[in-house]
């Protein structure tokens, strides 16, 4: 019987190795990644990532299933295709960096390009922009083994974007590195993709490297995926108690955006209205804070109720307004949001990207979504 038998479906992988000497490496594996996307595949040693990755690009053949590039079948691909598919759409950084010792810095990086065929002025023009993008701009003509650990993997990563590729893979690429060049690394990578905008999928059993470059990420075990979604998604709301242990030491703060830890304010009030009858409300109403809008619900911003029972003029109220703390996006990631409100004396106005007034930050806000 095989192991790919549908009555073998429901089993552990350990349970099909013990029964048949097999390994199942990848099993109900399905995602997509949007063009522009960091894809973000990571669990323990083991668990199939590598496999998977190296599976995108036919490096290692499926047993079955389907790899669709837009509307193409790679798993269909004759040799000669998948040869032309692998130098023009998609290109690969590995963990060992794959350089070539006897040759120099820009050697390395046009190396792509000089299997394309293409000719050494040209190669040289485009692996130059690539090294000036990665920051090696000076080290052309160095041997690789002058080069620093991180150095070497960003002269693998300009290699691999020097081919223009729609795709790139990464298989921890970082994993080899001192803590210190990681951290920096994986932070110019995160900068870097604002600017290249590729698709990419990145391999890793590291989470704080996941939730650093990462869009969305999948979380696998056993050959399988067993969470995929948003670094908040995944930390906020794990699946199960293996996730759970997985993500315990990354800081919520990493993760959460300002939409998160924001509140209704106490009171909103039109700027055009009465500044009497805003007293009257205020009162009324037992707020402590208003946040100010004007006729189309923009942020103007937040005044205490102390400050504003001491306002005695209009003219008075727009100085304050002016002088109150600006408003921060409601995407924006959390971290900067304290900061911004640690060294205010009031809520926080929270907006979109048109300026209209969602919401407030308050200390209390962000101290509950931290600790909940």
């Amino acid at each position: 019987m095989s192991a790919m038998a549908p009555e073998n479906a429901g089993k552990s992988r350990s349970e099909i190795q013990s029964e048949f000497n097999q390994v199942v490496a990848l099993r109900d594996v399905s995602f997509d990644v949007k063009k522009g996307e960091t894809f973000v595949v990571m669990g323990l040693s083991g668990s199939g990532k590598s496999t998977l990755v190296r599976c995108l690009i036919r490096l290692i053949e499926t047993t079955s299933g389907s790899i669709f590039v837009e509307e193409e079948d790679v798993t269909s691909l004759s040799e000669r295709e998948l040869r032309d598919f692998r130098r023009t759409k998609i290109s690969m950084v590995f963990q060992n960096f794959g350089l070539l010792p006897h040759r120099n810095v820009m050697d390395n990086a046009c190396y792509g390009l000089e299997v394309k065929g293409i000719s050494r002025l040209e190669r040289y023009e485009k692996a130059q922009k690539m090294l000036d993008l990665v920051g090696l701009n000076g080290w052309e003509d160095s041997r690789v083994s002058q080069l620093s650990g991180g150095m070497q993997q960003r002269v693998g990563l300009a290699r691999a974007l020097a081919v223009e590729p729609e795709i790139l893979l990464m298989d921890e690429p970082f994993s080899g590195l001192d803590p210190l060049i990681r951290r920096q690394m994986r932070s110019e990578l995160a900068e870097l993709q604002k600017e290249i905008k590729k698709t990419m999928v990145f391999i890793t059993h590291d989470l704080d490297e996941a939730v650093t470059v990462g869009d969305r990420i999948a979380i696998m075990r056993d050959g399988e995926i067993i969470q995929m979604g948003t670094p908040e998604e995944i930390i906020l709301n794990p699946v199960d108690d293996f996730v759970t242990e997985f993500t315990e030491d990354v800081s919520k703060e990493r993760v959460l955006n300002v939409s998160a830890v924001s509140v209704d304010p106490d009171l909103i009030w039109t700027h055009s209205q009465d500044l009497t009858k805003l007293k009257d409300d205020l009162n009324t109403a037992g707020a402590q804070h208003v946040a100010f809008v004007n006729e189309s619900g923009n942020s103007l911003g937040v005044l205490m109720r102390n400050d504003i029972e001491q306002i005695a003029s209009s003219e008075e109220l727009d100085h304050m307004l002016r002088e109150s703390s600006p408003a921060i996006l409601n995407s924006s990631n959390v971290r900067p949001a304290i900061l911004k409100l640690a060294n205010s004396e009031t809520p926080v106005p929270v907006v979109d990207s048109q300026k209209k007034l969602l919401g407030v930050i308050t200390q209390s806000s962000i101290l509950k979504s931290l600790a909940e």
